[in-house]
């Protein structure tokens, strides 16, 4: 059957109907165990009934008015926000991407109010990824992602991950800030040495430059913390966040200090939908569930139990299997097999994950998940070990 749509996501094989939980469900009723939460999105699984009630509560009362007037719901989360990290302010968009977007504005905008015009370079990380419009795309520096798109720089530098020699050097008097994940996704699930991230910091402030974290997939209790610096000790003046602070339902934030969010005055960004009181209900109600003391200590728990059946299958399996990386649920693992050989072996056992860099499977399951279903996973991941091995 052909699709009406674009072919850039390639023709998937499977489709689900419906989901519940830590499972999706084919037309034809099969059932799989999904460890790719929609890509670290659906931090509560399917259809959680909180985040149910949250949507249809608010679609009976108000969807959208844009940002020419204010609402209760997007007040409330912005100052929830505040009160739960580093910031002061907070802009909200439709995506990770939009965040940002919305972070490379204000680190340029912030040089130019205090009359240093000239710092507009922006400094990333090798095998970084911030999104797939433009300017993130010119962070990234990816191939596969830039060509026929990107012409010139774009006034991004990148140096390598962990290279702190090779930051000091990039830095000049053009540059504005540094962008990096404290733990890379698509790069291949590794966290950023707690160290390296310390001295940027320390760069940062003697070069009088932003330091901005994309937290859009290791944000919101993925690391079994509310976003993963606060485990690696190193505050940012700007954080894009996304992903799982909708559940599900589209919605995209950037976080910024005072000093910083002070020179986006009216007139300076904007976005029609960002902020609807639709998008910003659903991630309060995210909020009522995950940013709890309870709920975090839970995440850490249940990654425990992963990577401890994860290092038996690895000894287990050492032709196929090399090493786990990440922080709590947001669990990289590392093949010595082809990585997409392995997904399509889970896919064989009805288990879900997704590629990653580094020759990696990323397993991002909900972070509601019951200690059950993570040994059940472990059980799948096992066979199809064992069917990859055989053939």
């Amino acid at each position: 059957m052909s699709s009406a749509l674009m072919a850039n996501y390639g023709h998937p094989e499977l489709q689900f109907e419906h989901g519940k939980g830590v499972y999706l469900y084919t037309a034809d009723q099969q059932r799989y165990l999904d460890f790719t939460a929609g890509i670290a999105v659906n931090c509560l699984g399917h259809c959680h009934p909180h985040l149910v009630k949250a949507i249809r509560e608010q679609s009976e009362r108000l969807w959208h008015t844009s940002n020419l007037f204010s609402n209760i719901p997007t007040e409330r989360l912005a100052q929830r926000l505040v009160d739960l990290s580093f910031a002061d302010r907070v802009f909200f968009a439709n995506s990770g991407t939009e965040a940002v977007e919305c972070g490379f504005k204000m680190m340029r905008r912030f040089h130019y109010h205090h009359g240093r015009k000239q710092r507009v370079r922006i400094i990333s990380l090798t095998q970084s990824f911030h999104g797939r419009t433009l300017a993130p795309v010119a962070a990234c520096l990816n191939p596969l992602h830039t060509e026929g798109f990107l012409v010139g720089d774009s006034g991004f530098d990148q140096v390598p991950f962990g290279d702190l020699e090779a930051l000091k050097a990039a830095i000049t008097d053009q540059t504005a800030g540094v962008i990096l994940e404290p733990v890379q996704g698509e790069g291949g699930i590794r966290a950023v040495p707690v160290e390296y991230l310390k001295a940027v910091r320390q760069l940062c402030d003697a070069n009088n430059i932003l330091l901005m974290f994309d937290e859009v997939q290791s944000g919101m209790g993925r690391t079994g913390y509310l976003f993963a610096h606060e485990a690696l000790g190193v505050t940012p003046d700007l954080l894009a966040s996304a992903k799982g602070l909708g559940g599900g339902f589209p919605i995209g934030a950037c976080l910024s200090t005072e000093r910083v969010a002070e020179v986006m005055t009216a007139g300076t960004h904007g976005s029609t939908f960002g902020g609807n009181p639709l998008a910003t209900a659903v991630g309060n109600a995210v909020l009522d569930v995950i940013a709890t003391p309870e709920f975090l200590q839970q995440v850490q728990a249940r990654s425990a139990r992963l990577r401890a059946g994860l290092d038996g299958l690895i000894s287990k399996y050492p032709q196929l299997l090399a090493e786990h990386t990440g922080l709590g649920l947001m669990t990289g693992l590392r093949c010595v097999c082809s990585n997409a050989d392995l997904i399509k072996a889970m896919h064989g056992q009805k288990l879900l994950a997704v590629k990653a860099g580094g020759n990696s499977v990323r397993l991002l399951p909900p972070l509601n998940i019951t200690e059950t279903e993570v040994d059940e996973a472990l059980a799948l991941l096992d066979k199809a070990c064992a069917t990859l091995q055989k053939a």
